[in-house]
């Protein structure tokens, strides 16, 4: 066979059985841990044997019937709609298909069945019934549908999110009388072969593995792996590999055939780790080892497979799934940290445009987290749902102290330690945020701050297509909230003039890049707030309006800032960063500035003595590498420039996002990644910046009241007309008036402090004005017409 070399194998196998199996399965779990850290994963998910019948004849199966054995030769539709309901209402993420191989080719009862129902394959059949479970439910297929042509795989493909088939062995030995599969056409080593490489050159996520103890030899395991891994090269299809040892079941030709022990077990699944190395996804499943299951993890699996709250393994109908708690418990025993995952496994979430059929990307995204694991819950940003409660758990990730106290003597973590901290589970979320409230109490004490401000969006006309904003219009955009406009000057000044005698301090404005603004626009706008409320701070401008305002105008960023300073600009919002990612931009936001511009206006923004905020806008499309390489981005800005007063996440709200609405991107962030980039913010950028903020738009007012125990001293600004994300969908409002903000903050025992856009106490008579405030008058909004209406214009000074 040309998959794999003879000469190698048995070298490996000299190689392995040279050594004691304490010292093999120790390089496994090592190198298991370099690739997945201190993460075990498992399926929660339906088993659903849509037919036991099946035209192999393998001497150890149980789970193949024949039609007098079963009530029907397939299971019915609404059969497998309620075996999927039923796993949907359990927390289910797969539903994991499981049938025999042709059974039409044997049983004239599976052909009848077929017949009747206008389909001429099992395989016509499964198509039919995933589709259902896909339209019906939540759940994402996965099928074992034994041995298929390419076209058939690719015809699932279009309804199932992986596929598998174990190969069991490339010994043709089990094929002859007497062995193990023999009278079984389908277990045909080479026939099996086939089909997974066809599964790589169709590119499916795809399961394989081995099953060991059916008369197999050491050597034939290790050529049966290497087999795989040639094909895994070729196409890297290959997502799990399964070791899978043999239990002696009654009533079949294997009754008194001798298992194989937990030794052999864990030395079988050690050689594949090191023969797969660090990446690959190896699974054994905990159910056939009984009581031993949590020995498994000292030999460097990373799965623990499909486990099920609701359906038994038809398989193995004699070994039950362990409880999840136990699982749990076993898992967190041996110093990790167990997490839900879906059918296709993260790597293939991440890459789901090319390794997943484009109708089933929607369903995918919507069900993974940052990681492309499973969401551990269903609430969204911007969304009136209930914050999800968080129960006490136990630590398992010992790498955690360690990190945590790097970062409170505030040295510089890396990306990948940073990395550590986002990809935190359970009890070590809760370590991180009591770390991270640690350091806010050094920091600020027990005061939260706020600030009394108005946003004031003078337009929503923008010529940029970022795939995430539901706030910008151009002319044909009138069904994403609201029709385009353009507030004229005389409008942008009653309302700082209203906002003022609201008892305001600042006005925060921006916009859309709008294609008739000029940097004369930007300065037009500035004087007349200032000329009509003098006392008042404009913090205003995101950085692609500073590029674009220069540009316009032909003079340097630096240039067009010190203008804007002089004619009474206080500080700028760092918006527009959404991640500092390029490869994320490129996706979001191509054709906005890079990471290196961004940070650059900034910078020159901090020079020129304009202090800025800053902020990350997460829950869409990237991953923890890219909250990392952001936090590190700023921290070492704000080493070289200290003009960064405090730093803002902003989870993503997707209910009306462009590329949410297209299918194209994750529900925001979960609440335990929301608790982590608070806290693990806090940890990086200490003792750099040292107010970290929560944003009540978003998050609500228990959202942020539970983040004030976390890392959090801030609640940021009022805000009186909150525009942008409500046009995401967010009904949080569009105003926290201050009387709401410091009761917030008085419940979570804290002591509420009204400051001023730097961090300085804001003046008592303007405290007074907003705790007395008018209600808002009716705003006047400006039809966008073509054509910026201004003012007399500042002239430049060249």
């Amino acid at each position: 066979m040309d998959l794999f070399c003879v000469a190698e194998s048995e070298e490996l196998l000299r190689a392995f059985e040279a050594r004691p199996l304490d010292s093999l399965a120790g390089d496994a779990a090592t190198l298991c841990r370099a690739g997945f850290g201190g993460g075990i994963t498992y399926s929660r998910k339906v088993f659903i044997p849509l037919t036991h019948l099946c035209r192999d004849t393998c001497a150890y199966c149980t789970f193949t019937k024949t039609p007098k054995q079963v009530r029907s030769p397939y299971l019915l539709p609404d059969d497998v709609l309620a075996i999927a309901r039923a796993g949907e209402k359990a927390g289910c993420r797969e539903a994991l298909f499981t049938l025999g191989d042709k059974p039409e080719l044997r049983y004239s009862a599976a052909r009848q069945f077929l017949d009747e129902r206008g389909f001429a394959t099992t395989v016509d059949y499964l198509e039919h019934v995933c589709a259902l479970v896909l339209r019906e439910t939540t759940l994402l297929p996965h099928v074992n549908a034994g041995v298929m042509s390419e076209s058939e795989i690719a015809r699932l493909r279009q309804v199932s999110v992986s596929q598998g088939i174990m190969l069991e062995t490339v010994s043709d030995r089990l094929c002859a009388r007497g062995g193990a599969h023999f009278g079984s056409p389908d277990k045909l080593p080479r026939v099996r072969l086939d089909m997974i490489e066809a599964a790589g050159r169709q590119r499916i996520p795809f399961t394989s593995g081995i099953l060991i103890g059916i008369g197999e030899t050491r050597l034939e395991r290790i050529q049966s792996l290497l087999a795989l891994r040639t094909l895994h090269r070729r196409y890297g299809h290959i997502q799990e590999i399964i070791v899978q040892n043999f239990r002696a079941k009654s009533d079949t030709r294997f009754a008194t055939h001798s298992e194989p022990n937990v030794d052999d077990l864990l030395w079988t699944a050690s050689v594949a780790r090191l023969i797969f190395g660090s990446e690959m996804n190896i699974q054994v499943p905990p159910n056939l080892s009984y009581d031993d299951f949590p020995r498994l993890l000292e030999a460097g699996i990373n799965d623990w497979g499909g486990v099920s709250p609701v359906t038994a393994d038809h398989v193995n109908p004699e070994a039950p799934w362990p409880d999840l708690a136990k699982l749990e418990s076993a898992t967190a025993a041996a110093g990790l940290a167990l997490a839900q995952r879906l059918a296709v496994y993260p790597h293939y979430v991440r890459d789901s445009s090319q390794w997943i059929d484009q109708k089933l990307v929607p369903a995918v995204l919507k069900a993974a987290d940052s990681e492309g694991l499973a969401r551990d819950d269903d609430w969204s940003p911007g969304s009136l749902a209930a914050i999800p409660p968080v129960a006490p758990a136990a630590r398992s990730d010992r790498r955690v102290d360690a990190l945590l106290a790097q970062a409170m003597a505030g040295h510089r973590l890396s990306e990948s330690e940073i990395g550590i901290l986002f990809a935190a589970r359970a009890g070590d979320v809760d370590a991180i945020c009591a770390a991270a409230d640690e350091l806010r109490a050094q920091a600020s004490g027990d005061t939260v701050r706020y600030v009394v401000n108005r946003n004031i969006n003078y337009t929503n006309v923008c010529t940029y297509q970022c795939r995430f904003c539901a706030f910008s219009k151009g002319r044909t955009h009138d069904e994403l909230r609201g029709k385009p406009y353009d507030l004229s000057l005389e409008e942008v000044a009653r309302r700082a003039r209203e906002a003022w005698e609201r008892g305001a301090t600042e006005v925060c404005m921006q916009g859309g890049i709008n294609p008739y603004y000029t940097g004369q626009t930007y300065l037009d706008l500035l004087r007349a707030v200032k000329e009509e409320v003098p006392g008042i701070h404009v913090h205003a401008f995101s950085p692609l309006e500073i590029a674009q305002g220069a540009a316009t105008l032909g003079i340097s960023v630096p240039r067009f800032l010190g203008m804007l300073r002089d004619a009474g600009l206080g500080s700028l919002p760092g918006t527009a960063a959404e991640i500092l990612d390029d490869r994320v931009r490129d996706v979001i936001c191509p054709d906005k500035l890079d990471t290196a511009e961004w940070l650059a206006v900034i910078a020159a923004a901090h020079e020129a003595g304009l202090p800025t905020t800053a902020t990350i806008m997460f829950g869409h499309v990237e991953t923890p590498a890219s909250w990392a390489q952001h936090l590190l981005h700023l921290r070492d800005l704000q080493e070289r420039t200290g003009g960064f007063t405090e730093f803002v996440p902003l989870p993503f709200v997707h209910m009306e996002a462009p590329m949410s609405l297209r299918g194209q991107a994750r529900m925001g962030p979960t609440w335990r990644e929301v608790r982590l980039m608070h806290a693990v913010a806090r940890l990086v950028l200490h003792p750099l910046i040292t107010n970290i903020q929560a944003s009540w738009v978003k998050l609500g007012e228990d959202g942020v009241s539970q983040l004030l125990h976390g890392g959090v001293n801030d609640l940021g600004g009022t805000l009186m007309n909150e525009s942008i994300s409500r046009a995401a969908g967010t009904l949080h409002g569009q105003e926290l008036a201050p009387r709401q903000m410091e009761a917030i903050i008085g419940r979570a025992m804290r002591r509420p402090q009204q400051r001023t856009t730097l961090y300085r106490p804001a003046p008592a008579e303007r405290r007074t004005a907003s705790l007395n405030a008018p209600a808002l008058s009716d705003l006047v909004l400006t039809p966008f017409s073509g054509r910026r209406k201004s003012n007399d214009s500042i002239q430049l000074q060249h």
